[in-house]
């Protein structure tokens, strides 16, 4: 049995996602081609190796070749994925995390989930983030995936309402949806996003301990920002021990 199990020592996001992936051995051209497959134009992925605090890992990131202003509503972007060339597994795991960032910007806002407009979320990097782990997701095929609690950083981040505190509103809802426990350490900032948690929630299974697990290999994706720890999200790839 093939298990997956993320390490949030340092929070989670979606760029640390596809990074993890990546250096745990998807193939990044393979990533590309399945990406070309929404007709979404507008970016490029900058794939490459790197150290941070002496550790290598992967870095990958969402250049957006023209900056747009629009905002999305979730009928906007289930067109988007639903008339894509994706494999339907892709879409739908991928629509699955959407809708639940969808269902946490409804209820902290006071609205229906059909009525949120998709600022951040809504952007062609949340976009190929959310589906570009689903594709990581399914081309990796694991049997189960397990997590730690999540270190979601302290102070406040900027959102498109103003300041807020760390977790920002939405990752805290979707975090209590969820089950997966939260907790402050370390880094001054916010170390876990909404999408990240969105991500997280839909594959993993919170694990109070490291699951029982022969490890085969372990993947670095490094999140942008730059701490006192190590800014990555630790993904180590195995099979049952028994």
């Amino acid at each position: 049995m093939k298990i997956l199990y993320c390490d949030c020592f340092s929070g989670v996001s979606g760029d640390m996602f596809l990074g993890a992936f990546l250096d745990a051995g998807i193939d990044g051209d393979y990533l590309k081609k399945e990406l070309d497959k929404l007709h979404v134009e507008g970016f490029h992925l900058e794939i490459h190796k790197g150290k941070k605090h002496g550790i290598s890992g992967t870095n990958c990131k969402v250049v957006l070749e023209k900056h747009e202003h629009k905002h999305r509503h979730f009928s906007d972007i289930k067109k988007i994925v639903e008339e894509s060339e994706l494999a339907d597994e892709v879409k739908n795991t991928a629509l699955l995390i959407f809708k639940k960032v969808a269902e946490a910007e409804g209820k902290v806002h006071g609205i229906a989930m059909e009525e949120v407009h998709f600022h951040e979320v809504g952007a062609i990097d949340s976009i190929v983030d959310i589906v570009g782990a689903a594709i990581c997701f399914h081309a990796a095929a694991p049997d189960k995936i397990y997590t730690s609690a999540v270190n979601v950083g302290q102070g406040v981040v900027k959102c498109a309402h103003g300041l807020m505190p760390v977790p920002a509103p939405a990752t805290a809802e979707i975090s209590a949806a969820s089950g997966i426990p939260l907790y402050s350490r370390y880094a001054d900032g916010e170390t876990a996003t909404p999408t990240g948690m969105a991500i997280l929630s839909t594959f993993a299974e919170y694990a109070e301990e490291f699951p029982l697990m022969q490890v085969d290999s372990i993947g670095y994706g490094f999140g942008e920002k730059d701490y006192t720890m190590l800014n990555g999200l630790r993904l180590f790839v195995g099979h049952s021990a028994k």
